[in-house]
């Protein structure tokens, strides 16, 4: 007799059930009073308090094929972390604090052990910020996905106060801007770092012990994307607007927050280039602009102030530096690096 069960279809009802178990036990503790229902309710409930005219900043991401880097080295006690940092630091950037968090994995078939380090990183990281990681779907999909492998992404929802909001209208020419490093790729540009040393082919330069980086390379390739909302949230008042720097690096990024007729002038001698960026274009024979469009080169966030609080935030943000210039657009390149 043919097997007609959902079981048998490749799909695990009771080891789902399992897994959604655990998943509860992980993330209720990053649950405070606001949260009135979360994993295993059909929605999230959170209660917002204390705002007068609050505004909600929601984003949503995946961690790029970062992702399959993680499948390559089997570890994936990181990855969590960059999904919830890079969601999250694309809200703060309009001076909102995170409020919660949802997540989605997506699986040909379950892997209870691998959802379970998953979503424990994504926990660590919303303790880190303050962030409720309130709730999230974990599918499987047989025939979706190769034997292996699987999607991960992820949504955040921010709050700021309307008059709190910072306001990139206001930035003109001669404002300076402030640059706060990176620690490497966070999740960008892995698909071009998987040509260059042919991953696909032959995993094993992930294991070879780099001397320019003090580790093997795919320790370094794995660095977690960094949260910088505690960093920043100091000295949100004293800056006009922040870029966080993803994909498209600078030059794609910065534009976002600048008004017409403005460019960005950047001395890159200015900040400290992580040698993982060295090692990579070295390695690949990748020309310098072609960097700078597709990684951070350093840089995680950008900072645009008036020249008159630049102490201030030097003060607030002990890691920021004096980056370059808000000058005006002289012709249609809006980010002008100057070595």
């Amino acid at each position: 007799m043919v097997d007609r069960t959902y079981k048998a279809a490749g799909v695990d009802l009771i080891a789902s059930q399992a897994v959604k178990r655990r998943i509860r036990d992980i993330v209720t503790p990053t649950h405070g009073p606001n949260v009135l229902a979360g994993v295993g309710a059909f929605g999230a409930l959170y209660r917002l308090q204390g705002y007068s005219d609050p505004v909600l900043v929601s984003s949503t991401d995946p961690v790029g094929t970062k992702l399959r880097l993680a499948t390559i080295m089997e570890r994936y006690d990181t990855i969590g972390e960059d999904l919830v940092n890079a969601c999250v630091n694309d809200v703060i950037v309009c001076g909102a604090r995170p409020l919660f968090f949802l997540d989605y994995i997506n699986m040909s078939a379950l892997q209870p052990d691998v959802v379970a380090t998953l979503v424990a990183g994504m926990a660590r990281a919303c303790t880190e910020v303050g962030c409720a990681l309130i709730g999230g779907e974990t599918a499987e999909m047989p025939g979706v996905f190769a034997e292996g492998h699987f999607d991960l992404s992820g949504f955040v929802v921010g709050v700021v106060e309307r008059s709190e909001m910072l306001d990139p209208s206001t930035i003109r020419p001669g404002d300076v801007l402030m640059g706060v490093p990176s620690n490497g790729l966070h999740t960008n540009g892995y698909s071009l770092v998987r040509e260059v040393y042919r991953l696909e082919e032959e995993p094993s330069p992930l294991a070879e012990f780099r001397p320019e980086l003090g580790e093997t390379l795919g320790e370094a390739l794995l660095r977690p994307h960094p949260p910088y909302y505690h960093s920043l949230m100091p000295a949100f008042a004293h800056v006009k607007g922040i870029a966080h720097i993803t994909g498209g690096g600078l030059v794609e990024n910065v534009p976002r927050l600048l008004p017409d007729g403005i460019a960005a002038s950047f001395d890159t001698a200015a900040w400290a280039l992580p040698p993982i960026f060295s090692l990579i274009q070295e390695d690949g024979g990748i020309q310098r602009d072609e960097m700078y469009r597709v990684f951070n080169m350093g840089l995680g966030m950008v900072l645009v102030c008036d020249p008159s609080t630049v102490d201030r935030v030097l003060e607030l943000v002990p890691d920021s530096l004096v980056v370059g210039e808000v000058v005006e657009a002289r012709t249609e390149e809006r980010v002008i690096l100057n070595a």
